[in-house]
């Protein structure tokens, strides 16, 4: 019997991850890379004997694929991905090729903004009491514990791009933490086309699955309507009383699930802001339904400690709080960091804009924002859109020069936010990249 063909479009984390699960399931593995692929997943490929090439797609190789992997950063309109559907050979995402050689239970959080905090929080507290992995598009990649570690439980984050290539992928339990107009380049710009994507991380769910969700978010609320699911549904809301799921009373948020309620005090929350109380809901919900202890949860809610480049404090330098915010990658993100701010600040904003409305900020620029450092290689839009707002708006394409601005224009008790709401392609490498820049631009002041 002739192996099956795997070829992987991509040779990052995910692809290198994939080649490895691959080759160890008994696939002909060839990964091709039309970048360069770092020099540690090269060491990888060579150690593991597996084809590779990079700076190039050779379609030969390619096209003879059985499946193809492709890495999520590469859109369904280049001419390649076209060639290969019309060649009807199956394209898949990570998740859905690593799912299908594991019985581990899976929890998929997906979402516009909180994906990550969620994610990481809900693994913090499952951790305490089951054997379980956190992967998706945060840490080592799904396939690769699949064969290292194989956990009995997965909490995976998952973007909207992994969910376009699912087929069967199937999570027991689903969370949807809210969905914000992000990403709209590559759907088209019809945010129609984004909330679909989203809730394909519930399409193949049955009764027997649950499917979290923020009940306060209009965009889910109406979708769910016009589109019911299979799932069991588990809303979690601040604003109203929830049956089934979780809701916020006075200080205390209320889990309940088949009638055995828990209670949570929020009070000594680790992470600040409205947006982290719906975190800990979603988190929490899923640590119930889990059968985690009531303690365990109230304990890893008041131990855990957030995550880097989301509204990470670094250094307070003559009383001004620097904070890096890099993963804001889109308005909504931005507008939870600015209403969580309780002090005058010093906003740096800007990189490559995907469709961005900045309109829903302006009151909190008015109330709390006093100066605007735009750094982006193209700051038109920001500059149009806020110098009526601000007294102090500069532009700049350094990160160094961005921090000392910000230092000489802070006062005493002022807060500097750098909170891109915008990728960070045009001078970083990543969102990663640029938070780490910041803090040692922080540093070196």
């Amino acid at each position: 019997m002739t192996k099956q063909r795997l070829v992987i479009l991509g040779g990052a984390e995910s692809g290198v991850g994939t080649a490895l699960l691959g080759k160890a399931k008994g696939y002909d593995v060839f990964v091709s890379d039309n970048q360069k692929i770092k020099e540690k997943y090269k060491q990888v490929l060579i150690h593991n004997e597996i084809e590779w090439e990079e700076g190039k797609h050779s379609e030969d190789n390619i096209l003879s694929a059985d499946i193809v992997m492709k890495s999520p950063g590469i859109p369904d309109k280049v001419s390649l991905v076209k060639q290969i559907h019309m060649k009807g050979i199956k394209v898949v995402s990570e998740i859905e090729f690593a799912s299908m050689f594991t019985n581990a239970v899976i929890i998929g959080i997906t979402g516009s903004n909180g994906k990550t905090t969620t994610a990481s929080l809900t693994h913090h507290i499952l951790k305490q009491e089951l054997d379980v992995g956190l992967a998706g598009n945060i840490g080592d990649s799904f396939a690769k514990q699949i064969i290292e570690e194989d956990y009995k439980n997965y909490v995976l984050e998952i973007s909207s791009f992994q969910l376009d290539d699912i087929i069967d992928f199937k999570p027991n339990i689903a969370v949807i933490t809210n969905i914000t107009p992000d990403h709209l380049d590559r759907y088209d710009y019809k945010f129609e086309n984004y909330i679909a994507s989203k809730f394909r991380i519930a399409m193949n769910q049955t009764k027997d699955d649950f499917l979290i969700y923020d009940a306060d978010d209009e965009v889910i609320t109406s979708h769910l309507k016009q589109n019911p699911i299979q799932s069991t549904l588990l809303p979690f809301s601040l604003k109203k009383t929830i049956e089934n799921g979780a809701y916020l009373d006075n200080d205390n948020i209320k889990i309940t699930i088949d009638n055995n309620q828990i209670i949570m005090p929020t009070t000594n929350l680790t992470l600040e802001g409205k947006h982290n109380i719906k975190n800990a809901m979603a988190a929490s919900t899923v640590a119930h339904l889990l059968k985690i202890r009531k303690q365990t949860i109230r304990e890893s809610l008041e131990n855990f400690q957030g995550v880097e480049h989301r509204l990470e404090q670094v250094l307070k330098i003559n009383k001004v709080q620097y904070i890096n915010d890099s993963k804001a990658t889109n308005v909504n993100a931005t507008y939870y960091a600015l209403e969580s701010m309780d002090a005058p600040t010093v906003w740096i904003v800007g990189g490559e804009d995907k469709g961005n409305n900045y309109e829903e900020l302006f009151s909190f620029v008015n109330e709390k924002v006093k100066a605007i450092i735009c750094l982006g290689i193209d700051n038109e839009k920001l500059m149009r859109s806020f110098s009526n707002t601000v007294d102090i708006i500069v532009e700049t394409q350094f990160m160094s020069e961005a921090v000392k601005i910000a230092y000489k224009i802070a006062n005493a008790g002022d807060n500097v936010l750098l909170s891109p709401a915008c990728a960070s392609f045009d001078l970083f490498e990543n969102y990663e990249d640029r938070g780490r820049q910041f803090k040692n631009a922080v540093r070196n002041l």
